[in-house]
């Protein structure tokens, strides 16, 4: 039996009488693909910054950091605050700051204000994180979510991936400031679609002081747990110390009302299996670009090209099954297409643990492809079924939460492979042992899936209570 059947008189109905606007979806995914890009885009770019800015290389790691802190500290919170505003207000205002903090970055006579506009840049990312979701779930019916899910899915990794690529043709061109420029006429033609697709919608507000004091205590939590990781990647496990005081500052936030909204989201049927998984698959995938780098270059002896060339065989998969994924979950169920992903992304980081040295790119290569193909047909059923259900008033809530799963994960990723590559006093042993540990968290997310209980049938009691609860979209 086919999931994803909406029951009659629900939200879904509601939703699926209304014309499919796909315009909006793929101007949201276009907003998510700029928020992902700037992730990474700005690897590249650091030595530049060093030598124009004439700053410590240590120092230029902040130009990164400075855009994780708040896009992981402050992805819960605006959740929240965007659940109760209109959606048109706060897409306008969330693309205006981020333009706004871009042009900022490029002009950036020094490192403090590269690192001031680069914070705002990631506040206002956090914002579009979290919109995003609920933007594509409400622009189609119940029926075209997994397809809308695709587009958003496909284009949020794919832009994280192919950032460093990207980077290094736009700094080699035109110098670094203009990965930061390129955002202001994307965010333009964002807002015109938005002007034009979305209804004016409730004003927005500003936030009440309690939501700024759990915004303080979640950001100061996840600083403390960033700072750990890239500490402990460069200096040792010892510097895992400095997370300590993210457990307590977390356990006075879930004391507060976005606490209890995420636990509430959490404690729904179905919820805690996909966030589960995507986040054991971005770590994932965060571990196994940490080190393929150094096995093409420092093995196989590639040049920088043609190891950057290998690695988008990864996007690549992911960017042509992403929309196989969305259709297959609309058609086939969310659940199963999402499990089917999940394993042949598991085969093919499996495939990669020989990492021989005899090897050339192509052997590495063709690996990657069938990793990326499965994380691509994961992706959008993953996220339809987190989506889908969520309740209806906290759909950026999930957005928030699902955004702060991958951060977490790609953050995680490369702090871990450090401590495991480490161990082997960084030889091709440690290596193979950090792809051993990618893999094990691959399967670690099919089995989050497969624990992971389809909603009740539409027409039963109990199916008619998740429907209710997950805005009307009931699956079998």
């Amino acid at each position: 039996m086919v999931e994803g059947k909406e029951r009659p008189g629900g939200a879904g109905t509601r939703e699926a009488a209304q014309p499919d606007r796909w315009w909006l979806v793929v101007a949201a995914a276009l907003a998510v693909f700029m928020a992902s890009v700037d992730m990474s885009i700005v690897n590249v770019a650091l030595p530049a910054i060093e030598h124009d800015l004439q700053v410590a290389p240590s120092l230029t790691e902040w130009v990164v950091l400075a855009y994780l802190l708040p896009l992981a500290g402050l992805a819960l919170p605006s959740g929240r605050w965007l659940d109760g505003v209109g959606r048109r207000p706060a897409l306008l205002f969330s693309l205006t700051g981020f333009a706004t903090a871009s042009a900022a970055a490029g002009l950036a006579p020094g490192l403090a204000w590269l690192i001031g506009a680069r914070l705002a840049q990631g506040a206002f990312g956090a914002l579009l994180f979290s919109l995003v979701p609920a933007l594509a779930t409400a622009a189609v019916g119940p029926r075209a979510r997994g397809r809308a899910m695709a587009v958003i899915t496909t284009l949020g990794p794919l832009g994280l991936i192919s950032g460093p690529g990207l980077g290094g043709v736009l700094v080699d061109a035109a110098g670094w400031s203009w990965i930061f420029f390129v955002n202001v006429p994307v965010s333009l033609l964002v807002m015109a679609v938005a002007v034009r697709a979305l209804p004016p919608g409730p004003a927005l507000r500003v936030p009440d002081r309690r939501w700024f004091t759990e915004a303080g205590l979640l950001s100061a939590a996840v600083a403390a747990l960033l700072l750990a990781l890239s500490l402990t990647a460069e200096g040792g496990p010892a510097w895992m110390l400095l997370a300590l005081p993210a457990a307590p500052l977390l356990a006075l936030w879930l004391r507060m009302p976005a606490g209890g909204a995420v636990r509430g989201l959490l404690s729904a049927p179905g919820q805690v299996g996909p966030h589960v998984a995507l986040a054991a698959a971005a770590t994932a995938i965060g571990t196994v670009f940490f080190i393929a780098p150094f096995f093409l270059q420092r093995q196989l002896g590639e040049s920088v090209s043609a190891a950057g060339a290998t690695l988008l065989l990864f996007p690549a998969g992911m960017a042509a099954m992403g929309p196989v994924g969305g259709v297959l979950g609309d058609w086939w169920g969310p659940r199963r297409t999402a499990i089917a992903g999940a394993v042949v992304f598991t085969l093919g980081l499996a495939l990669l643990l020989p990492l021989d040295h005899s090897w050339d790119p192509a052997d590495l290569g063709w690996r990657l492809l069938v990793a990326g193909c499965g994380n691509g047909l994961f992706n959008a059923p993953n996220m339809a079924m987190a989506m889908a259900r969520a309740p209806q008033r906290l759909l950026a809530t999930t957005g928030s939460s699902t955004s702060l799963a991958r951060t977490l994960g790609f953050a995680l990723g490369p702090a871990l492979a450090t401590l495991v590559w480490s161990a082997s006093s960084y030889g091709p042993a440690g290596m193979r042992a950090a792809l051993a540990v990618a893999t094990l968290l691959s399967a670690a997310a099919v089995i989050a899936l497969v624990r992971t209980p389809p909603l009740p049938a539409a027409g039963t009691a109990a199916g008619h209570r998740a429907g209710h609860r997950a805005g009307g979209d009931a699956t079998t």
